[in-house]
């Protein structure tokens, strides 16, 4: 009995139909020749609560549900959610679905709204974005069913809690796993670079893939073989290759829903996955007040595991960033010339002057580019026209602020120190770029 009235439900349709019946009720007080009809309805609609209800309830399994998760969430991006539903009732029904999603996307008006035939079965995706890495816990499903009369919904509910954790865009690494080696880099917004030199030495021959160089093929091996071979070249050794990513105050600036510290950590991922196909290895390390979630340079097997679970478990409380410290460790723990790309944000020429000889330090035992970024909100509101005094002062302002983004590039390179500066969302793409224009130039 008890669990019956926690799942039973009247409709909205069945309090308008017995408002209806009690103003019929007072008209009859004044027109007592009606009533008699007044009081058939009132029955007739007790009637059909009780047939509804009797439809609803027979048949025990009623509306079969399921939530299918992914094993893990990309942070960022749009991850697909799939319910599945059966109808065992015999006759068509209507279905409401409400889905208890984790509290850090504070939405409590989701729902899916359906009709199933009799033994029909559906399924339904709907696209969830987190955008806060940690545990993502998805509460119960709740399935509400109405028949034909729709006096009464019947709600089941599913036991579906379950956790979910939110890792680093691994769907954007996916993305980026092979166009640094394919033709089709540009559809991607990345450039082919010609290598200049030969720091290339021969490896093996195997057989031709997609995207190979076919100025590698081995025409001699592809005769023998009667199929195309080619020639495989390695980098005559390995080099060093550190994201270094800045977890203090100026990386908590959120841009479309995702901080600035989440972009680069976005970013590290898929760029530590390109340096291992290019056979460098790959580390990186965060800092504020002292460096922290190391991960050593390696070229092991399981060295983007290691890396995808440190960033993972990157915590910060945004405090000031020590930069001097972050100079103090490198010395200490970065022995072999390596390349660090360090990930941070400026907004003013002073915020880099304070930081400058730590920069030139680094640089002088290792090769340095500093990542920082544009405020596209400010780009957006500088394109505005402006029409009232207030407006034109507003957007003097904010021009002022993008022009001093452009002087901190150039004082950086008047020191001989790489730099690139990009909106949050050309991170990666531009990162990928300049990892490959070393390499190409052989700065390292």
């Amino acid at each position: 009995m008890r669990q019956f009235i926690k799942s039973f439900y009247l409709s909205k349709r069945f309090f308008v139909a017995l408002f209806g019946v009690a103003i019929l009720f007072v008209v009859a007080y004044f027109f007592g020749n009606i009533f008699w009809l007044v009081k058939l309805l009132f029955f007739l609609l007790i009637f059909a609560l009780v047939i509804d209800i009797a439809l609803l309830y027979v048949n025990k399994e009623g509306v079969q549900a399921k939530r299918i998760l992914p094993k893990k969430l990309s942070n960022g991006d749009e991850n697909p959610i799939e319910i599945q539903l059966i109808n065992r009732f015999q006759f068509t029904v209507s279905t409401k679905i409400i889905d208890e999603l984790p509290v850090q996307w504070q939405q409590r008006d989701f729902q899916i709204l359906s009709v199933l035939k009799p033994s029909e079965e559906k399924k339904y995706t709907y696209q969830v974005r987190p955008t806060e890495r940690g545990e993502y816990h998805f509460g119960n499903l709740n399935v509400f069913s109405s028949s034909v009369l729709g006096l009464v919904s019947r709600r089941q509910q599913y036991s579906a809690e379950a956790m979910v954790p939110n890792y680093p865009s691994f769907l954007q690494l996916k993305k980026y796993d092979l166009i640094a080696f394919s033709n089709r880099l540009k559809f991607f917004g990345l450039k082919k670079i010609r290598r200049l030199g030969h720091t290339m030495e021969f490896e093996q021959i195997k057989e031709y893939v997609a995207g190979d160089d076919i100025r590698n093929i081995n025409w001699k091996a592809t005769a023998k073989k009667n199929d195309l071979m080619v020639n495989q070249f390695q980098d005559e050794k390995s080099q060093p290759i550190y994201s270094v990513i800045d977890k203090g105050r100026v990386m908590k600036m959120p841009f479309n829903n995702l901080s600035l510290l989440d972009y680069a950590i976005n970013a590290t991922l898929v760029i530590s996955n390109i340096a291992l196909k290019k056979q460098d290895k790959a580390g990186m390390f965060t800092f504020s007040r002292k460096i922290e979630d190391r991960v050593a340079a390696n070229r092991r097997s399981t060295q983007m595991n290691l890396i995808q679970e440190a960033l993972y478990n990157v915590n910060t409380d945004f405090s000031e960033s020590d930069f001097s410290r972050l100079y103090v460790d490198i010395k200490r723990q970065v022995k072999q010339r390596s390349l660090l790309l360090l990930y941070t944000n400026f907004e003013t020429m002073d915020a880099l002057h304070r930081q400058l000889p730590y920069f030139q330090a680094i640089n002088r035992s290792h090769l340095l580019v500093v990542i920082f970024f544009e405020n596209t909100e400010l780009k957006k509101f500088t394109n505005k026209k402006a029409e009232t005094t207030r407006e034109i002062f507003e957007k003097t302002i904010a021009e002022k602020f993008r022009y001093e983004k452009k002087l901190i590039v150039n004082e950086l390179h008047k020191h001989g120190i790489q730099t690139i500066l990009t909106a949050p969302e050309d991170l990666t793409v531009r990162t990928i770029n300049k990892y490959l224009e070393i390499k190409a130039r052989g700065l390292l």
